[in-house]
């Protein structure tokens, strides 16, 4: 008797006790195994070319390339690729680009092996998998207006406590027109002041500290 295919899956992932996590707990399905493991997004690329596996495991947040940027690469070489995010990540905008990048599935570190494991079946059968809470946030982020290159810009300025002609002498553009900019960004962010703009930059992800 033929012994039933095996999904075949890499996992690319920063942190070696997450990978062994999850190459340990994987491996104990029966239709499952874990035939390769990396720590960057440029090995990412790498051991999925050597391996070109059923199913991705992705990281969103690595060191260089983050996952987003991984799955492009790997999609841009190979548009069949299955690829689940598994990231920390939970503001709307990461979520929203996470999503954008091709993926099939996006689910937070902190899911249930069980969900976890339908969610590899899943997108192995072709389907797509996104939890009830990761669906509406990214429904609310699709209600926000989107901001612009330079809009982004300023908010970013604006998080790291600048004044508007501190922000002008940075990106060499007038106070007046900083000021427009910023009137821009309360109305689009629905934010009463500059403090309020900067809690909900931080908190939707439009600006990232570190």
């Amino acid at each position: 008797m033929t012994a039933p295919h095996k999904i075949r899956i890499i996992l690319i992932d920063d942190h070696f006790v997450v990978r062994l996590g999850l190459a340990g707990s994987l491996n104990m399905e029966d239709d499952m195994e874990v035939v390769g493991e990396c720590s960057s997004g440029e090995k990412g690329v790498v051991l999925f070319r050597e391996h070109q596996p059923d199913i991705t495991i992705m990281d969103g947040r690595l060191p260089g390339m983050n996952g987003m940027e991984t799955s492009r690469a790997i999609l841009a070489e190979f548009p069949a690729a299955r690829i689940i995010m598994l990231s920390a990540m939970d503001a709307e905008e990461d979520i929203y680009a996470a999503m954008q990048s091709g993926i099939c599935a996006y689910l937070p570190k902190a899911v249930e092996r069980e969900e976890l494991v339908a969610g590899i079946r899943e997108v192995h059968a072709g389907g797509r998998y996104f939890p009830k809470a990761i669906i509406a946030l990214v429904s609310a982020r699709q209600t926000h207006e989107e901001l612009t290159g330079r809009e982004r810009e300023v908010l970013h300025l604006i998080v790291l406590g600048r004044s508007n002609k501190e922000i002008g002498m940075e990106l060499g553009i007038a106070a007046a027109t900083v000021k427009l900019h910023v009137g821009n960004l309360l109305e689009k962010l629905g934010a009463l002041d500059r403090l309020q703009a900067a809690t909900i930059a931080i908190k939707r992800g439009l600006v990232h500290l570190s």
